[in-house]
């Protein structure tokens, strides 16, 4: 896909905007960038308040963030122009819908009629909620290489994924939504958060 091409301090910006509190090895496997070009990169930021570093993971300073949103037209406009990403993109929304839930049903359960924190004792309940996150992973494998092929750095979410819905799989069940690591809720949310500032749209709460 040709088009616009995000200059790579923009494009470590837009890792840190994604993985907000990360260091530079989970920011550089993210753009695709070496570790050591995006640490100088960021110590480039820090230097000039570009960036913030919280010791050692990285936030961006108020107004970075809000010119590096004004610069996402001219980035990712060959995108947002492009109809064979828009109905991927919008397929992924129609998925993430049935994620949603399925998260929902991972940390939840119904009790007397009243939601209350799953504590993971209900072994049948739990195996079921990871045979839906597997069959929603078939439904998004081709949305993400259609995403993949017209912008190849989104390919990095469908091997995240798929590793950790294996892990899931086979009997870690910290891989389906613990915010501490590459969890499926949490790449997900990180590869959402991704597409809404490539489509320029706004996530729903």
């Amino acid at each position: 896909m040709s088009g616009a091409v995000i200059d790579e301090r923009d494009l470590v910006f837009h890792g840190v905007a994604i993985k907000r509190h990360a260091g530079p090895a989970a920011i550089a496997e993210l753009v695709g960038l070496s570790e050591p070009r995006v640490s100088a990169l960021l110590d480039q930021a820090v230097a000039t308040g570009r960036v913030v570093d919280a010791g050692g993971a990285y936030i961006l300073a108020p107004l970075t963030r809000v010119s590096l949103e004004g610069r996402y037209s001219r980035h990712f406009g060959h995108l947002r122009a492009d109809k064979a990403f828009e109905t991927a993109y919008l397929a992924f929304e129609r998925v993430n819908k049935t994620l949603k839930q399925v998260i929902t049903d991972w940390q939840t359960v119904t009790i007397g009629g009243n939601k209350v924190a799953n504590d993971h004792s209900d072994r049948a309940h739990d195996e079921d909620v990871i045979d839906r996150l597997g069959e929603i992973h078939e439904q998004v494998e081709p949305i993400l290489a259609a995403l993949s092929a017209r912008w190849p750095r989104l390919a990095i979410y469908a091997q995240k994924l798929l590793a950790a819905l294996e892990a899931a799989e086979d009997g870690e069940h910290e891989w389906v939504s613990d915010i501490r690591r590459d969890s499926y809720h949490t790449v997900w949310f990180e590869l959402h958060e991704d597409l809404l500032r490539i489509m320029g749209r706004v996530r729903e709460e």
